[in-house]
């Protein structure tokens, strides 16, 4: 891959995080709940897009986004309002910016009308707010020079109005740095922000400009000097430069003044350190010294301050007089790295653990004399390899609100289009979970509030009608629960209609007519592919596509998904997908002559309580009274059908954990045989899905042992205690009691 194409890969990834952003500050804006910060951090992520966009030639998106730059300008200098109506018109340019982003990566050719009604929309809201004025093209047509990235042109004078008497005049010499352009900066934006303050004269400086031949396409070759006779502020000039100000030579002073510049000048050059004292600093920074009652005095006897050393082409802010003993914060950096060598390293730490197991097993054979000093050695490997682990797993690592912060727009816009008050709750967005789960639960998410809204939220006059309140609700969560992440999407919305659903069905020829199915089953017959209980074809829904994808999308990370309908009441969809983190904390635990290993979120408390404290009620395994409370409790080997337990009845162990919505129950196993990191490896895409198996992993023996997924367990313990009361309803008393 060449450098370009490898800049080109750079620029769309950090395009995605700029939408993302733009996607996360815009809604808050809308809401009033943003700040001036949000408000810069949308205006600078569209501008990266542009400057970025300009550097490969995409034209289309350049001038998209200057209108949309310009319009997010105006709000944050409080000449346009942020109120709901443009906000709106945003969140579609930012749709089109996004539309024009991908067809830029994919190289589709872009239609010359596409986006035109909302960049319509985007200067009509500029034009009604600037008294009629039009909006300027900022677009470059480098017909003259074919195949460059950028224009070198000669800027010697530029028609403007005549300044204010007050005009000040400033002597500017602005010299970008060879990769000013990677950063996402336009010297030819800042030439022109320039000359909208007040008259500008340039010239260009090509003493840099190499032969034609040895041009990169990704360097900044040119150079400026000039004055500016402007009314505007000191600050109004910095402001321009505020995003070049790191990557440039930069010097601006006031003729018939002293030199005062905002930003360090900093140059490609090698550093030449440059000594000044604190004295020095603050007759040349006089605005940004502080005040003498701020800085105590030193104490007699004591070193004077340091002397400031500056270095030219360093990016590190000169520290202020007087404080010139703490280090400046240095800013948070990043790199970008692939997702197959992060796997990669996932892979090679999950064996290191494994390893690190085995190795405490043979330790932990030998005898105290020799052991001793090998276990405090185990100790310290165990400790740096579950840091390592960590450290790994917090990479792949992302929160949830990277999808839920979709959903708040998608409801707006759903409810708006049907005519119906819907109002989302959102909980859990910092639940954190592998990214590649994350890249999957998009679609799903959207196509289930999708539903809810179009076929599950009542209309206002219906809601009324209904007892409830026009305005309906979904509530949106994500937790980690029984070494899952379990997602749930409820609604308060009239539920599934069975009669309709298994009318469709048979319409449909899904099932036969004359099928007896209980509710539950109809209710998931709208997972079929092809079902749709629209009566016509919309945008929002009716083609039969929408739920099948979902189980579907779910199935294949190994999720499951199951819902829960009360007609009139309003339904709850719940998706249980796995941590897919390859290293986790479980409890190895012995039933019979099997191990298995219990999650260490599932576990609440583990006991062994006295034989006085469990009764035995008929329908039931047993009852647990647990401080004043009765638990139910399930024998792990009658579950999973592995045969008699070995342990003596006092000798067992109940392990309480949490079954899901809110319930608890025991677990009664033989032994603990302790606790300990487990590498996690599915089982489904060899032997399906087991019930009551989440995976398996490698214990430090080098036995097998199946990983128990404990919320299943919960749904096996309840079949079973149905499938009883059943028998016992059927007069079946003998045979109950004798299984």
């Amino acid at each position: 891959m060449s450098s370009l194409e490898q800049l080109k890969l750079t620029f769309f990834d950090e395009c995605s995080e700029a939408l993302q952003q733009i996607e996360i500050g815009l809604p808050d804006i809308r809401d009033g709940s943003g700040s001036d910060d949000t408000m810069n951090a949308v205006f600078r992520s569209v501008h990266s897009v542009k400057g970025g966009a300009g550097i490969f030639g995409f034209e289309d998106l350049v001038k998209f986004a200057h209108v949309f730059e310009t319009v997010l300008d105006a709000m944050r200098s409080g000449k346009l309002s942020a109120t709901q109506e443009i906000v709106d018109t945003l969140l579609q340019a930012n749709d089109v910016l996004t539309d024009l982003i991908a067809m830029s990566r994919s190289g589709e050719v872009i239609p010359p009308d596409f986006g035109a009604e909302c960049r319509a929309a985007l200067e009509h809201i500029l034009k009604s707010n600037s008294g009629g004025e039009e909006l300027e093209d900022d677009s470059v047509a480098p017909a003259d020079f074919e195949g460059l990235d950028f224009v070198p042109v000669r800027v010697d004078a530029f028609d403007e109005p005549d300044a204010a008497n007050t005009e000040r005049k400033y002597q500017i010499v602005f010299r970008p740095n060879p990769d000013l352009l990677n950063k996402g900066n336009e010297p030819l934006l800042i030439i022109r922000e320039l000359r909208k303050l007040g008259t500008l004269d340039l010239m260009v400086e090509t003493e840099r400009l190499p032969a034609l031949a040895e041009l990169k396409a990704d360097q900044a070759y040119l150079g400026w000097t000039g004055t500016l006779r402007t009314s505007a502020s000191r600050a109004q000039i910095d402001e321009i430069f505020e995003f070049a100000a790191g990557d440039c030579e930069l010097e601006i002073t006031a003729i018939g003044g002293e030199p005062a510049p905002a930003f360090p000048a900093l140059a490609f050059e090698e550093p030449v350190p440059v000594a000044m004292d604190a004295a020095a600093v603050a007759s040349i920074v006089p605005d940004i010294a502080p005040a003498p009652s701020a800085v105590p005095a030193p104490a007699a006897g004591s070193a004077p301050p340091p002397a400031l050393s500056v270095h030219a082409g360093a990016e590190t802010a000169p520290a202020r007089s007087g404080a010139a003993s703490k280090p400046a914060a240095a800013g948070a950096t990043t790199t970008r790295v692939e997702l197959e060598k992060i796997d990669r390293v996932v892979n090679m730490v999950g064996e290191l653990v494994i390893a690190q197991a085995m190795l405490g097993q043979v330790v932990h054979s030998l005898s105290e004399d020799l052991s001793g000093r090998l276990v405090q050695v185990l100790d310290e490997v165990v400790h740096h390899t579950r840091e390592l682990k960590d450290s790994v797993m917090s990479m792949r690592a992302q929160q949830m609100s990277a999808v839920f912060q979709r959903m708040p727009r998608l409801v707006r816009e759903l409810a708006a289009k049907t005519s119906k008050k819907v109002k989302l709750e959102m909980a859990g967005e910092r639940t954190e979970v592998d990214r590649s789960i994350i890249e999957r639960l998009g679609d799903p998410l959207t196509h289930i509030i999708r539903n809810s809204i179009d076929h599950g939220i009542e209309s206002p006059q219906d809601r009324i009608a209904a007892g409830k309140a026009e305005e309906g609700t979904i509530h949106l969560s994500a937790e980690h629960r029984g070494g899952r992440i379990v997602i749930e999407i409820r609604d308060d919305g009239a539920g599934i209609n069975s009669e309709r659903v298994l009318n469709k069905a048979r319409e449909r020829g899904l099932v036969g007519s004359d099928a007896n199915l209980s509710e539950d089953e109809i209710n998931n017959l709208i997972f079929l592919p092809g079902f749709s209980t629209a009566e016509k074809v919309s945008d929002i829904s009716g083609r039969g596509v929408g739920m099948d994808v979902v189980r579907r999308n779910i199935q294949d990370v190994g999720g499951r998904i199951s819902l829960k309908s009360e007609r009139g009441r309003g339904m709850t969809i719940q998706l249980a997908l796995p941590l897919t983190l390859a290293v986790m904390d479980g409890m190895v635990i012995r039933v019979g002559n099997e191990a298995y290993v219990m999650p260490m979120p599932a576990i609440v408390e583990c006991l062994r309580p006295p034989s006085s404290d469990i009764h035995n009620l008929i329908g039931t395994s047993g009852m647990l009274k647990l401080r004043g409370t009765l638990v139910p409790i399930v024998q792990l080997s009658e579950l999973l059908n592995v045969g008699e337990t070995t342990a003596a009845a006092e000798e067992r162990v109940i392990i309480i954990t949490d079954g899901g919505e809110g319930t608890r129950f025991g677990i009664v196993v033989d032994e603990l045989c302790g606790h300990q990191q487990v590498v996690v490896k599915s089982i489904e895409a060899s032997y399906g899905s087991v019930p009551g198996i989440a995976g398996a992993t490698i214990l430090g023996n080098g036995r097998v042992a199946l990983i128990l997924d404990v919320e299943k367990l919960s749904d096996l313990a309840s079949s079973q205690s149905v499938q009883v009361a059943a028998r016992l309803a059927n007069g079946e008393t003998k045979a109950v009691a004798a299984a």
